[in-house]
């Protein structure tokens, strides 16, 4: 029934954006189907003239034969040429920009570690064509069983009632396909995870980024036989899928088979004992000959259909569960910040384990303050980070911002008004212009604000030394320039300057790619922004960083233990504290000197 609603949403999806081609190619297919009955009819009209001595009626039936039967073969031509016109429209640019829009629009990153979501996902990869092929291979189906309907009840009505039996026969090869289509869905499906897997292997193994340690340590031909071993189960599992699905085929073109033999038996005999002319013979055989074809046309678009009913199950799936995630809040974000963020006992764990990353905690960030959370890796610092950009949502406790649950706030708006620089910084291989707008949509093409936050982040020789400055287009992949790691993690600052007036910004670990002498010189802009922001919009300014050196500045510091606050002060507090901060600041200091 899902599928059915699906297919009739993507009729409408069609008549609303090509009503004219839509109604055409509907037009088209009923009079095609109508041409082959028209043909058989007049055929056995002019066999029956000649029997009964009447050329010129002879004659105008078989011009009529003939005329319906090119009228049938241009139809079809036709036909061909209005689906595929449709289908490519409908796919390349409705069906699957929507699907990207969906993913695109999950605002949180749970999804990303849900194999349900990742399996159909990879089942809908390129998928925006094969859901509008469907919609069109659906409707062919439907109008080749009308084709067949109507053959079969111009042999029960003109030859012998008996022969309508082999309408229910006729079911028989769908209904058999239909359950061997459904192992085949399940299948690919079921293989999903096993498909990653094998591409990500390959892509391991054929591209640079972990290309020096593979061949360092000699992995190469491990990663290349744990890729055919995934490669060769998924492709197990779906070779077995479509035999069982050629067996249940086989079976219903086995039973057709028998009845169609029997009926034509019967007009055979029939026609012998005199009981009908030669026109009903000639008919019968008419019929016969097309018969096959109609019924291959039929299970033809029933074949198809079900295999792209394999897409709809993920393509409806997909959309629910984004319909589902889309409450996020409908309160607007602040224009200032006045009192700060809490986090009020907040709990939260990550799918597949049973350790919170975070347990039970709860802090101030006052307005326009610089806070930074420090700690071990794996004690909770970037999940509070996720926390505080709505990436996730706590399992218990919640988080304040002016006294507002964050979660009441709309995650647009407040994604609006933040700014952010992660350690996994994105490298978008676009013009170094463009990588640095899009921290700020608006103003993508504001060379003066690009700029400025390439002043911001230090990166001014980078784009000097980039051969068509911010046009420099990047990535080897685009035939661009390629950068180092430490000249992408300043993109990304740079990146991060773009919105003038943020209310949070955040900085994890944003300097991890950079030698001492940049990061120093990068933090102290970043320090005298910060201070600029706080008393503009109150906004806060959260550091993530594990080189201490970098902290002391701070007002407020963190300290994290395997998902606990277990110390929080400013930087002299906390070393006349004595206590777990300032054995870790000793530590590293010792280390460095």
């Amino acid at each position: 029934m899902r599928f059915l609603k699906l297919l009739l949403e993507l009729m409408r999806l069609s008549w609303r954006v090509h009503p004219f081609v839509t109604g055409a190619a509907l037009a088209v297919k009923l009079a095609s189907a109508a041409m082959l009955p028209v043909m058989a009819l007049t055929l056995r009209a002019a066999i029956d003239a000649i029997g009964r001595g009447d050329p010129r009626g002879a004659v105008a039936a078989a011009l009529v034969a003939a005329a319906a039967f090119a009228l049938h073969n241009y139809l079809n031509d036709l036909d061909r040429g209005l689906d595929k016109m449709l289908v490519d429209d409908l796919g390349a640019i409705h069906l699957r920009p929507r699907i990207e829009r969906m993913l695109a629009g999950l605002t949180g990153l749970d999804h990303l570690e849900r194999t349900d979501l990742l399996d159909r996902v990879t089942v809908l990869r390129g998928g925006g064509w094969r859901l509008a092929a469907t919609l069109w291979w659906a409707v062919g189906a439907l109008f080749s069983a009308v084709k067949l309907a109507l053959l079969l009840i111009l042999l029960g009505a003109v030859v012998d009632p008996w022969l309508l039996l082999l309408i229910a026969l006729a079911a028989a090869p769908i209904w058999f396909e239909q359950r061997g289509q459904k192992l085949v869905s399940d299948a690919e499906i079921g293989t999903a995870e096993l498909y990653r897997l094998q591409r990500h292997l390959f892509n391991l193994a054929t591209g640079p980024a972990g290309g020096k340690e593979i061949r360092v340590c000699g992995a190469g031909d491990q990663i290349a036989a744990r890729q055919r071993e995934a490669w060769g189960e998924a492709m197990q599992r779906r070779f077995r899928a479509r035999v069982g699905a050629t067996v249940w085929k086989l079976a219903g073109w086995t039973l057709f088979t028998i009845g169609f033999g029997a009926g034509l038996w019967l007009v055979v005999a029939r026609t012998a004992r005199g009981e009908g002319t030669a026109g009903d013979l000639v008919l019968a055989i008419t019929v016969a000959v097309t018969l096959r074809s109609a019924l291959q046309d039929v299970l033809s678009g029933v074949y198809h259909t079900l295999s792209g009913r394999a897409l709809a199950e993920p393509y409806v799936w997909l959309r629910d569960y984004a319909a589902s995630a889309g409450g996020t809040g409908r309160l607007p974000a602040p224009a200032t910040l006045t009192n700060g963020i809490t986090f009020d006992r907040v709990t939260f764990t990550y799918s597949g384990t049973d350790r919170p990353a975070l347990h039970d905690v709860s802090c101030h960030l006052p307005a326009g303050s610089v806070v930074a959370i420090v700690g071990e890796y794996g004690s909770g610092k970037t999940t509070m980070v996720k926390l505080l950009t709505k990436f996730y949502s706590p399992d218990a406790g919640r988080i304040l911002v002016d006294d507002a649950d964050l979660a009441e706030v709309s995650t647009v708006d407040w994604r609006e008004r933040m700014s952010a620089a992660f350690q996994d910084f994105g490298r978008f291989q676009t013009r170094f212009g463009e990588a640095i707008g899009i921290g700020d949509l608006p103003h993508v093409d504001d060379t003066e604000r690009i700029a400025a936050a390439v002043a911001a982040a230090n990166a001014g020789q980078l784009v000097e030394r980039l051969p068509d400055g911010l046009d420099t287009q990047l990535g080897h992949r685009l035939e661009g320039v390629e950068l180092s790691e430490g000249q992408w993690q300043k993109t990304a600052l740079a990146r991060a300057c773009m919105r003038a007036e943020p209310l949070l910004l955040v900085l994890d670990e944003p300097t991890a790619s950079l030698d001492a002498p940049s990061e120093h010189a990068i933090f102290e802009r970043y320090m005298r922004r910060a201070r600029g922001l706080a008393k503009r919009t109150g906004a806060i300014t959260v550091i993530i960083s594990h080189r201490f050196s970098t902290v002391t500045g701070a007002d407020r510091i963190l300290v994290l233990e395997r998902g606990h606050l277990v110390e929080q002060g400013s930087h002299d507090e906390l070393v006349a504290a004595a206590g777990r901060y300032a054995e870790l600041y000793a530590i590293q200091a010792d280390a460095y000197s």
